[in-house]
């Protein structure tokens, strides 16, 4: 099983980016999807969350309306689309996969490497 995130970089303050996260090993449909992000010195935090059925999507306060998470099963690809960038959303960002999972790092079975995300001020 390998998750492959990808799209991190560095945007000025205000900027977007589009996160990717590609499954091999794994058909996603199967699984709820997740996004989390890590900063320096901090644990690792939810960021988003969709469903194998429905796309119900649920998101951390801290992103909830700048923040879109969707999913492709065709491609065996998860998409993080990030809009209205801050300092604060600096972070490795990853992605994971899990039965029946919510917000919760333990819930998730299956995680990618992460992509770098800087947002400068």
């Amino acid at each position: 099983v390998q998750l492959q995130a990808s799209g991190g970089g560095l945007v000025q303050a205000g900027g977007s980016l589009r996160l990717s996260c590609a499954a091999s090993g794994l058909t996603i449909s199967r699984y709820v999807m997740g996004w989390f992000r890590q900063a320096p010195g901090k644990e690792r935090e939810f960021v988003a969350r969709i469903t194998l059925s429905y796309y119900t999507t649920y998101y951390a306060n801290s992103v909830k309306g700048r923040f879109t998470i969707s999913r492709d099963n065709t491609k065996s690809t998860v998409y993080l689309q990030m809009n209205s960038l801050k300092p604060e959303d600096t972070a490795v960002y990853y992605c994971a996969a899990g039965n029946g999972a919510w917000d919760r790092v333990e819930d998730y079975d299956s995680w990618g490497q992460g992509t770098q995300v800087t947002v400068s001020s």
